[in-house]
């Protein structure tokens, strides 16, 4: 697929529709206005989302689990026939799957049962949460300061190359992290709503999110507590009596969410369940994965996702909460940065996206930075030196989310190995297993086989053709005569790229 047949009219339409978007935003109609926001981000995910292949980490792993979720939604599996033995602890090649929480996986095995089992289904969620996000961004900055800011909020929130990537698969922890902080922005609309309106109804949807935010990402879900806290205390409708009681209640809807499914696993699948839980506290004290870094990583990988500048509006910010510490909703803010920025700064395993969840709260401190500037700026000195930092504001951000979308790239979007493992489908093999594939988790996705990518001897060939398999080996030029000459056995050639 030729990219810039695609990419010229998407970039004509997302600029036009940006520039009335702005242009209704000066007018005050920020309905339409944040109408446009959602129309132009949603057009950005699914361009990016047309890469019709799984994406190697993690979205392979992902999509094959929720597809075989979809079978059985309770039995998490990655080899869903392993005719092979396996190592319960390698999360790669594994049977049972419990590496990650179930609540994505189940969104996007519910997506392929409705769209089939292929790459856009399985992204489509995580495209409409974070369309979705948009507005959510728009009412939570509007909650916070006023409604400029809360478009101002949505708009970086709308054009944020890592949230589309992510939504698109393309990086690693892909839509999990996108539930994360979907389910993070979803309950604090409910916090805010609850301190509004005073109706334990939004307490419970609050604490349901919290819920399904732990079934997304886990424990560092629980940020929202005090953020909830803080924002029910700015509300002055409530007694101290009062509080406590909707907050148990918050805990306890919360619990009554996520526990369930870990009570499950641990008695299902006690050998794997106790694995998992011991290698997500690795993550703290371990460096797994390769995945190292040094104390500020997180300090300088913002710089890189939302501009160069961040730390102008980041450093004033918390600047100005702490000169006047009772301001509630500046305080939640800085918490929901610092509190996560302090954690993971200080563990050994770290990801980019790991801290994907603050992203609202620095649109939030950018927004009212851009709006204290624009107004600071009048009648002084240097008016100049003003307006380019406000023009580097937006600016930087629309460079990463360009750099990070690739509408000029000229990449195979449509690559042919997938259309070499969908064809095995025209086959009808029943119980087949394909060898010496360097894609097995691709393989498997598009396929009915369980896929391995070594070549295994003669008599454990001979014992899965006894068995009833069907054997396939991917003949790469480099098969072994003893292999070759095997009777009962498949030779394909499968295209690897």
């Amino acid at each position: 697929m030729n990219n810039l047949f695609y990419s010229i009219p998407i970039i004509i339409v997302c600029a036009a529709g940006y520039y009335f978007s702005w242009r209704h935003y000066a007018k005050g109609s920020y309905t339409i206005a944040i109408l446009f926001l959602m129309v132009c981000g949603l057009a950005l995910r699914v361009y990016t989302s047309a890469d019709f292949f799984l994406h190697p980490w993690d979205e392979r792993y992902h999509a094959l689990v929720a597809k075989n979720l979809i079978q059985h939604p309770f039995l998490p599996t990655l080899y869903d026939n392993p005719v092979l033995p396996y190592d319960y602890k390698n999360w790669t090649a594994n049977y049972i799957w419990v590496h990650k929480q179930p609540l994505p996986l189940w969104t996007m095995a519910s997506s392929m049962c409705l769209f089939g089992v292929n790459e856009m289904a399985v992204r489509l969620p995580s495209i409409i949460l974070t369309t979705i996000g948009i507005w959510l961004s728009f009412f939570i900055g509007s909650y916070f300061f006023n409604k400029k800011a809360g478009y101002l909020t949505a708009f970086l929130f709308s054009i944020n190359g890592l949230i589309i990537e992510l939504s698109a698969g393309r990086v690693a922890t892909d839509h999990i992290d996108i539930f994360f902080l979907f389910f993070i922005e979803l309950a604090i609309v409910f916090s805010i709503m609850f301190a509004q309106r005073q109706k334990t109804v939004f307490n419970v949807l609050a604490g349901v999110c919290i819920g399904a935010a732990i079934l997304s990402k886990w424990l560092p879900a629980f940020i929202v507590v005090p953020i909830w806290l803080l924002i029910v205390l700015d509300s002055g409708k409530f007694k101290p009596r009062m509080i406590f009681f909707q907050l148990i209640i918050l805990m306890t809807t919360c619990l009554f969410v996520f526990l369930p499914w870990q009570i499950y696993i641990f008695n299902a699948f006690p050998a794997e369940a106790g694995w998992e839980s011991s290698f997500n506290f690795k993550h703290i004290t371990e460096v797994l994965d390769e995945r190292a870094g040094p104390w500020y990583y997180f300090l300088d990988k913002i710089r890189i996702n939302y501009g160069e500048l961040i730390y102008l509006p980041l450093i004033w910010f918390l600047w100005k909460s702490f000169k006047n510490v009772r301001d509630k909703k500046r305080l939640a803010i800085s918490i929901w940065v610092c509190i996560p920025l302090l954690f993971f700064s200080f563990v050994k395993t770290k990801m980019q996206s790991y801290l994907l969840f603050i992203s609202p709260a620095l649109f939030l401190m950018t927004s009212e930075f851009f709006l204290m500037l624009n107004d600071y700026k009048k009648d002084r000195k240097l008016k100049w030196l003003f307006n380019l930092i406000l023009l580097l504001l937006i600016v930087l951000p629309i460079r990463y989310s360009i750099e990070r979308i690739k509408p000029f790239e000229q990449g195979n979007r449509t690559p042919e190995w997938t259309n070499d493992l969908r064809s095995l489908n025209d086959r009808n093999i029943s119980n087949g297993v394909l060898f010496n594939y360097d894609k097995p988790i691709e393989a498997m996705f598009y396929t009915n086989l369980t896929a391995y990518p070594i070549i295994p001897d003669r008599k454990t060939i001979t014992d899965l053709l006894t068995s009833g398999y069907t054997v396939i080996i991917n003949d790469d030029g480099n098969l072994p005569d003893e292999i070759k000459t095997m009777k009962g056995i498949s030779l394909e050639r499968i295209n690897k790229r």
